[in-house]
């Protein structure tokens, strides 16, 4: 018999196992699948939404499945990283595809969908994946009915719970009952939650003595006890096992079972309901286990564990998709000390904005980027020297070599360019894990106007999720009013835009020449925005030159939002010594999260590029050398005053 380990030695609070898929949610929210025109891609599956959900609410999660060596694999795999998620028993599986799941919302009690399983990676999961070092290194892990649905499965999951067993780790099993899944409807009843079968019940009967916690709606009970009444099927399931038996309600919240069931459900344990407007349950249950466990593994009574429970799976109706729905601890806490104005919580800013802001796609805890967006200026240079405006993209990408030569690898490294004659280059960089800021103004407009029309969200729409919009606006605080608000309007609905898409939004503001400015001026700016409800991930603004300024700007941002990424500083093609006189004063702020710079750095190169007077290993020299100076000398700056990019 193997050592048990103590709880407070392990290195993961939970593991879970089982499914992992692609869910394609269908964006027509009202209509049928047969009419659905496109579809949001999230993961998916019981198991992976848990241990996204999990992570998100602090916990240290691991997920044991397969996926495909392809790209619907990899797409679970990297999101999975991005969420703190442990993949190191993520398999995959060179011989089958990963599992897709189509599905809707078609009205308040409908949600059909397909699911696409037939011989999927997750089902090949087997004994040999499951290491017992692995599992004894969680507090706890999580099976699920799914997976006991075959035998090469079963056997893998029964090898998991007996690990668990030997080495002191809570198994904890979630019903999961998707009669289609065992086959006992057709391929069209994906959505059918309950199909009594003697088989089902029989098996599940044989899991239920080893678990320690067992969660399932009363449906799942049902086939889990062999009765429709609920009471009754509790009381079957209570005389083979001593598990704790938490009981899912839907929207009358949850009851807990620690011992002997009594006379009525209601004469258990209950934590506080949330009333909130059903939007979609599906993923709700998963919500609710993440919320459930983060309470039972950190020790919190049962009613705690039943509020947390509660109000993730209330979060979860509330909003589109499974796993992206589930809270952080950030938000949790706040809902919870708060409460919402609203019950339609994705409708609530404050909750969405912390949503938002607490599950970006990665950290950027510092952003050096080589700037050469720029249409109109290099147009302009170009015509003066005579040259075709059609070799503007082939410098872009000489821009794009001298950056990644200068950055050579160090974290940080980004681009601003545009879609106009940055394309090529764009193209080149999606993908690699660099920062990437993308231009919508219209060069030179004020007021502001969009350079792919009137319409935003279509324009971004069509946009990689990693591009960070970016929108310059020649504004002042004491702009005439009319103008003022034209200009704000448009930001508005470019912020609503991007929420709504899935883009960050870097908002560079530069007053406009002529107008006076004080310390106070771009703080202003910022008060104003943040006043209309506009929460920018980024702000890209001139270098102040003052302690003050700083002072003012930082304090802004920390009142109204603490979650902001921070600012980076622009460059408004200074020459290279003045601007590092800026960015010295700038490196010393923790609020600076580092410099976006184009003209000091491309502007001699160009021009001497677009005359003919150099050629190109010239420019990419010149380029590289400017660049990799102003690097090194942030870093320098930066390293003597802590670091403090955090």
């Amino acid at each position: 018999m193997p050592t048990q380990r103590g709880q407070t030695e392990r290195d993961l609070d939970v593991i879970s196992i089982g499914r992992s898929s692609v869910d394609l949610y269908g964006e027509q929210v009202g209509g049928r699948l047969e009419d659905m025109q496109s579809f949001a891609k999230y993961v998916g599956g019981c198991p992976t939404n848990i241990a996204v959900g999990t992570s998100r609410l602090g916990l240290r999660s691991a997920l044991l499945t397969r996926v495909g060596d392809e790209h619907m694999g990899r797409f679970i795999r990297e999101q999975l990283i991005r969420e703190g998620v442990d993949t190191s028993s993520v398999i995959t599986d060179p011989e089958r595809l990963t599992a897709l799941v189509i599905l809707g919302i078609r009205d308040r009690k409908t949600f059909p969908l397909i699911f696409y399983r037939e011989n999927c990676a997750d089902m090949a999961i087997c004994e040999e994946d499951v290491r017992e070092d692995f599992i004894a290194s969680a507090k706890a892990v999580v099976v699920s009915g799914t997976h006991f649905s075959t035998p090469t499965t079963e056997a893998a999951m029964r090898k998991a719970m007996r690990l668990a067993r030997d080495n002191g780790t809570k198994v904890v099993f979630d019903i999961d009952y998707r009669p289609v899944l065992w086959k006992l409807t057709g391929h069209g009843l994906g959505e059918e939650r309950f199909v009594a079968d003697g088989g089902v019940t029989a098996l599940l009967q044989t899991i239920l003595p080893g678990c320690d916690l067992i969660v399932g709606t009363e449906e799942e009970f049902h086939i889990a006890g062999g009765s429709t009444d609920t009471l009754a099927a509790l009381r079957r399931v209570r005389e083979l096992t001593g598990a704790v038996l938490v009981c899912k309600r839907g929207p009358m919240g949850c009851v807990v079972f620690p011992g002997a069931i009594p006379d009525s459900l209601e004469q258990g344990i209950r934590g506080p309901g949330f009333p909130v407007e059903v939007y979609n349950v599906l993923g709700a249950g998963d919500a609710f286990m993440s919320g459930f466990l983060r309470g039972w593994l950190r020790g919190h009574p049962l009613e705690e564990c039943c509020a947390f429970a509660n109000a993730c799976g209330a979060f979860a109706v509330s909003r589109h998709g499974c796993a992206p729905a589930i809270p952080t601890w950030t938000e949790l806490s706040c809902f919870l000390a708060n409460g919402s104005p609203t019950p339609r919580l994705r409708e609530d800013a404050r909750l969405s904005h912390i949503h938002w802001a607490t599950t970006r796609r990665r950290d950027w805890p510092e952003v050096m980027a080589f700037a050469i967006d720029h249409r109109a200026q290099l147009e302009a240079m170009a015509a003066r020297l005579g040259a075709d405006p059609a070799r503007i993209a082939a410098f872009k990408l000489l821009a794009l070599q001298a950056a990644r030569q200068a950055c050579a690898g160090r974290d940080g490294f980004g681009m601003l360019l545009d879609g106009t004659h940055g394309q090529d280059a764009l193209d080149a960089l999606t993908g690699t894990g660099a920062w990437i800021g993308r231009p919508v103004e219209l060069p030179g407009s004020r007021p502001l106007r969009f350079e792919g029309g009137p319409d935003i969200a279509v324009t971004i729409r069509e946009w990689p999720a990693e591009h960070v919009v970016k929108c310059l606006a020649f504004y002042h605080p004491d702009d005439e009013e009319a103008l003022r608000s034209e200009q704000e309007h448009r930001i508005q609905t470019l912020f609503a835009a991007c929420r709504a898409t899935g883009h960050e939004l870097l908002l560079e503001i530069i007053p406009p020449r002529g107008m006076p400015t004080a310390d106070d001026t771009i703080s202003r700016a910022l008060e104003r925005f943040y006043g209309l409800g506009v929460y920018p991930d980024w702000w890209k603004l001139p270098s102040p030159t003052s302690q003050g300024a700083w002072n003012s700007i930082a304090g802004t941002i920390d009142r109204h939002d603490p979650l902001c990424r921070g600012v980076l500083i622009l460059g408004l093609d200074a020459p290279e010594e003045e601007l590092k006189a800026g960015l010295a004063l700038a490196a010393r702020q923790p609020v600076c999260k580092g410099f976006a710079v184009g003209r000091t750095l491309f502007g001699s190169a160009a021009e001497a590029w677009l005359a003919g007077s150099i050629d190109d290993a010239a420019a990419v020299a010149a380029m590289e050398a400017a660049y990799g100076r102003l690097i090194a000398f942030w870093q320098e700056r930066r390293s003597r005053h802590g670091g403090i990019a955090a």
